[in-house]
């Protein structure tokens, strides 16, 4: 009889830590995974023209992308410069 008590403590022991997790994952890892699919898709869909921001802040005007070493060349203030496509940033 004492066996089946301790047993189904030592369920309900985990049963904080789950529910841990599962806070974790919806409130700091799913939202993570879903900005950086939107990153992703609006990194592969950037054209010429378009004005963005860098990570690290710049501000310019797309004046060409190079496919092959996948770069993007920004047109700023000071002037052209070249950036990994995966620099450019959504917000």
């Amino acid at each position: 009889m004492q066996t089946i008590f301790l047993q189904a403590g030592g369920i309900l022991d985990f049963a904080p830590f789950i529910l841990m997790l599962g806070v974790l994952y919806f409130f700091m890892i799913r939202p993570q995974m879903k900005r950086q699919k939107k990153e992703k898709e609006f990194q592969s869909s950037i054209k010429k023209g378009t004005k963005v921001i860098t990570s690290s802040g710049i501000h310019g005007k797309i004046v060409e992308i190079n496919d092959n070493d996948n770069t993007i060349t920004l047109e700023t203030g000071a002037g052209k410069i070249k950036f990994e496509r995966s620099a450019i940033s959504l917000d």
